[in-house]
Parts: structure tokens; sequence; C-alpha cells
């Protein structure tokens, strides 16, 4: 998360905007449409956002990628686009989930590091063993990278657990940290159990394990440390299959995530936003617990995978919208602080 006065860290925001009000939630009814699904219908998604403001081009860049339905072809394409105003966006970079050997990609990270390069943290299946996991791009401009010098971040081997996606990568200090959805191992591991986890290349969607937030840090965002589970769902409740941390805001002392949740794995694809807070990013507790704090009145109600940033007197909040046809568009709703 950066701004135009603190572009490689945190902006901490003001009292006003303190823990999990900043001033009231928003409408998310009233946001304005960023990119729109390539069909109608179940399956058709635009959204899985990322935001960076880069204030030496007074430019946003968003990752965001389009995903068709499953028979169709999942997760197809992720890309990056530019804007002056945080709200008209055009294409500048693009790449298929054919460059990554991959049935399917899903969020991306998008980071600027302190030397000036650009770097895409993407999570996609593993054409191989049918996995998700992390790889990381690299380029002195956002419309230089290539998927073919990609590196390995993070495989659901170095998690302990059956698959890890959709990070979010940010600094604190010199610190590299990543905030990713990871699962743990089944408590139960039969030789059916293991075919059947990964036999549509996707765990998440089995019901088998769930969906947890893990968290990692690093010194270089190259070689990365797993510190372990950091959000699980609870028992029971709206959430008690997925707590999936998407972004956060930071108000010291504490952190303020907007998590994925859901609660079974018939509402996989279709989760709503909960907060959660922290002091330290290692103990999160959750402040949705009767209900999620942001939904969509249309579909599904799913409203996921938000993104939020503030720069100068607003945050601009990017998010997944269900639309009353069944499928996604990516939207912002910006808010004066």
């Amino acid at each position: 998360m950066t701004s135009s006065d603190n572009p490689q860290g945190l902006t901490p925001l003001g009292p006003a905007q303190h823990a999990y009000g900043f001033r009231g939630l928003f409408d998310p009814t009233t946001g304005i449409t960023v990119a729109e699904p390539l069909g109608t219908g179940k399956g058709w998604w635009a959204g899985a956002p990322s935001v960076l403001f880069d204030p030496e081009k007074e430019l946003f860049y968003l990752s965001y990628r389009l995903r068709k339905p499953r028979e169709l072809g999942r997760g197809g394409e992720t890309l990056i686009a530019a804007s002056h105003d945080g709200t008209r966006f055009e294409p500048v970079w693009r790449a298929t989930k054919d460059a990554f050997n991959s049935p399917s990609i899903e969020r991306c990270s998008l980071v600027k590091t302190p030397e000036g390069s650009y770097r895409l943290y993407v999570s996609f299946v593993d054409g191989v063993d049918g996995r998700w996991r992390i790889d990381m791009l690299e380029a002195p401009q956002v419309e230089n990278l290539d998927p073919e010098q990609r590196v390995p971040i993070l495989t659901a081997d170095d998690v302990n657990g059956e698959g890890v996606k959709d990070p979010h990568v940010f600094m604190l200090g010199p610190c590299w940290y990543m905030l990713a959805s990871c699962t743990a191992k089944p408590q139960v591991l039969t030789p059916e159990v293991a075919a059947a986890m990964h036999a549509t290349a996707d765990v998440y969607n089995t019901g088998i394990v769930k969906s947890l937030t893990g968290l990692a840090s690093s010194h270089d965002g190259l070689h990365w440390q797993w510190e372990g589970h950091v959000l699980t769902p609870p028992e029971r409740g709206w959430d008690a299959y997925a707590t999936r941390i998407g972004a956060f805001l930071y108000s010291p002392p504490v952190f303020t995530a907007f998590y994925d949740g859901s609660a079974s794995v018939e509402q996989n694809y279709e989760e709503r936003i909960g907060l959660a807070v922290s002091l330290d990013l290692r103990h999160w507790r959750r402040v949705s617990v009767d209900r999620p704090a942001l939904t969509s009145p249309f579909g599904s109600g799913s409203l996921r995978y938000l993104d939020a940033i503030p720069v100068g007197n607003y945050i601009y909040f990017y998010y997944e919208f269900a639309r009353e046809d069944g499928s996604h568009e990516l939207r912002v709703n910006r808010m004066e602080v």
C-alpha cells in the first residue's frame, strides 16, 4: 500500500480514519465500474485487483484478471492498466495463463521496489502438479514484465499445505511482508483424498481443506520465510470456510484488514468482505463476527478481493462486485478523508 507521501511504505491514516470506521464504510453500490467481465452470467469475472500509485509518474497502476466459466477455460488472463485519476484505466500490459503453463491465474500483487523497478507477484495453478503457487516478475517498467523471466516465490510445499495464492505484498521499513491465501494439510490424507484434492486444479473448491491466511517475511522480496497461519476460519458462522485477507489500512498502532469470507465450499468464488484488526500482522481479531461488513445487493451477494490505497485526501477502494446476472465486475469507490 503506497501513497504520494510515502511511495515505498505504509501511509498512516489520521485519527478520523482509525480502526474499522474510516468515517463509516463506503456504499459499494455507488462505485464506478473499472472493468467489465467478458460475458454475462455465473463464472464471468473481472476483478481480483491490486493497486499501486506511482508518485513519480502520477499514475495509478491496477493489476486485475479476467475469467471465463470453468467449462470455457477459467482464469485466462491477467492485466495491468494505468490511470491518471484512479477511475478511468487503459490496459498497458497483459499475459494469458498459457504464458505460465497454467490452467488458471488468480490475484496478483503489484509493487514498486525502493530501487524503482516493478514487481508482479502472480498466483497461478502449477501446470505440473495442479497446486496453486506464487511466482514473481520484475522489470524497469510494467510494460516490460516477462512471464518467461519469472522466479519462484512460494509453493504449496513451502507453506506445508496444499496451495498458496492471492498474495498481498508490502514493505514495512526495509522489510518485505506477504499476506497470502493458503491451506493446511487435510487431517486424514488417504490416496483417494490426495487424488481428489487436485483433480480439478483447485483445492480450494473441493471442501477438503479450508481457505486460511498466512504470513511470510523477507529481507529482499525474493527469499521468503513462511511464518504460519495468522487468520483462520471459526468453527461456525458466515466465514467458517474462508478467511482470506486481501488488503489492509494502517492507523497506528492498528492494522485493519479486509478479508474474504464464506460459510462453506458452496460459497467458494462468491465470498463477502469482513473486517479484522491487528497490532503486529501476526495476531488478527475478527470484527465481523456475526455478518459480513460489505456485500453486493445483486446476484450471489458477493463482494470480494478488496484493495484499498490512500492517495492525497482520498482512500480508493477497488473490489470485485457481483452483478444481477451473476457475473462479477471490477469497481472503484473513492472516499474523502
